[in-house]
């Protein structure tokens, strides 16, 4: 396995040295980014993200080349989508699991799908520091997704991250999503598998018993396992155990399991790596795994249609002094809201 450091140029083709020298100075072609990224090169990468999240159109028609030319080179991968409530332990959770498989030969990309706050501007950033040795390994990458108004667009950004990181030699990619909410949509939309972590003894329990997140979940695992809390995450398992039997059959014929485990102890990892390769080989078998990417591709597709009119509607001069006089007529109570909307689109009101 090619390390994503190199410790000497020693048998690099010179276009590829030629192609260092020029990422350092910030002005490395497309084609020079592409060999670089395909060498696993993490300074190429990284740059090539970047300009996935730039909304300079330069940047942006350039990353598109680039996503082209990865293409081919991509979907060699296990996507595995990781949600939980804040506290739950992702971050401790993520970094176990990432490590084991690190001990297993693999390369591990750690992405993460949450809008910034449009209250605190905040961000997921602090998420290196708590995988701190994670983030120094060659063999793993972690990336926070850019900041955001929209969940929509940050959720295509980080799809495109998936197709960079698999085409740089990346084959596990674990997308985390913050908090619990419209983002579980997003991620299970882009991975193959879906994990929702849980907490035992903090009425959590009856919390997590939410039809939408449950049925998208492949697996539960119950974290934090340790100490007085063993009992309690027990009885967890059981509960979750019992609310699965109460959905339909999933349409890949695999039956979610519960698991519990400690991220902290660095137990009962293992046992989720293998219910996690389990399903890969289990979906693998049919044609389930190929047609679940097919219709992802689909969705992607259309939510980047959509993202795409949004913008262009938004961006035209004549609607945004539009857009501004009708919410100044809102603020003053003179129109309703509904029918400000039919005005701006341009239909009459009735």
């Amino acid at each position: 396995m090619k390390s994503s450091n190199k410790s000497n140029h020693k048998g690099i083709n010179p276009r590829l040295l030629s192609g260092q020298k020029d990422l350092k100075k910030n002005n490395a072609s497309t084609s020079q980014l592409f060999d670089l990224l395909k060498e696993g090169n993490i300074t190429a990468l990284s740059k090539a993200i970047t300009l996935v999240e730039s909304t300079n159109p330069k940047h942006q028609e350039q990353a598109q080349v680039l996503i082209q030319k990865c293409l081919p080179h991509s979907g060699n991968s296990v996507r595995i989508g990781i949600t939980g409530v804040p506290g739950v332990g992702k971050s401790t959770f993520i970094e176990a699991l990432g490590m084991q498989l690190i001990q297993e030969q693999k390369r591990v990309a750690v992405l993460a799908v949450d809008p910034t706050s449009s209250i605190s501007k905040g961000s997921i950033l602090g998420d290196k520091t708590r995988m701190e040795n994670l983030s120094l390994h060659p063999y793993a990458f972690i990336r926070p997704s850019a900041s955001g108004d929209t969940l929509g667009g940050v959720a295509q950004k980080t799809r495109e991250v998936i197709i960079l990181c698999e085409a740089a030699g990346f084959d596990t990619i674990i997308v985390e999503t913050v908090g619990v909410g419209q983002s579980e949509t997003a991620v299970h939309a882009m991975v193959d598998f879906f994990l929702l972590l849980k907490l035992a003894g903090a009425g959590d329990e009856l919390q997590g018993i939410k039809r939408g997140i449950i049925e998208m979940a492949d697996a539960i695992v119950i974290n934090k396992a340790d100490g007085d809390n063993k009992k309690a995450a027990r009885m967890a398992v059981n509960a979750f155990a019992k609310a699965l039997h109460l959905y339909p059959p999933k349409e890949s014929d695999w039956t979610p399991k519960v698991h519990t485990c400690s991220a902290l102890e660095n137990e009962g990892i293992v046992e989720v790596w293998e219910l996690i390769q389990s399903y890969t080989q289990e979906v693998q078998k049919t044609d389930y795994f190929t047609r679940k990417r097919q219709e992802q591709q689909s969705f992607w597709f259309l939510q980047t249609v959509d993202e795409h009119i949004k913008r262009a509607f938004y961006d035209t001069p004549e609607i945004k002094e539009k857009l501004e006089l009708l919410l100044k007529k809102i603020s003053e109570n003179t129109i309703s809201p509904f029918a400000a909307a039919r005005q701006l689109l341009g239909s009459k009101s009735s």
